[in-house]
């Protein structure tokens, strides 16, 4: 009789990009696909609706601007839903100072970050933020 070894394939954490410039998130796509399994969307409400589906992403990063559902729409939908809530969040900016974008989300973010941002250093804030 022989013993069968499990072997288990680490599960990749699932991110949520949203964000409607393409080059963004082609950049995006380019320095996370690697390690982490990405839903890619080009503005809030399709991200909502996505998320309203039933899928709950380990983290979502958003830009602020956007048409249709914007990243502060979008940030307030998530943190008053009781599936959501939790859901850790980092936006990103290009257009606003970081400290309007405060004034603009009176909810919890994880992160914080101007446009154009370090690729690393975006990525060791995801790495902390999901372990």
């Amino acid at each position: 009789m022989t013993l069968v070894e499990k072997t288990t394939v680490p599960v990749r954490k699932r991110i949520l990009l949203v964000d409607d410039e393409i080059a963004i998130l082609k950049l995006l796509e380019f320095i996370l696909k690697k390690d982490y399994e990405l839903v890619i969307k080009d503005n809030g409400f399709d991200a909502l609706t996505w998320l309203d589906s039933g899928n709950i992403p380990d983290l979502i990063i958003s830009d602020m601007e956007m048409p249709y559902f914007n990243g502060a729409d979008l940030v307030r939908s998530l943190k008053v839903s009781g599936y959501f809530r939790d859901v850790p969040v980092i936006v990103l900016s290009g257009s606003d100072s970081l400290e309007n974008i405060k004034t603009r989300i009176p909810y919890p973010i994880n992160e914080l970050m101007s446009k154009p941002f370090n690729p690393g250093i975006l990525k060791e804030k995801i790495k902390i933020i999901l372990n």
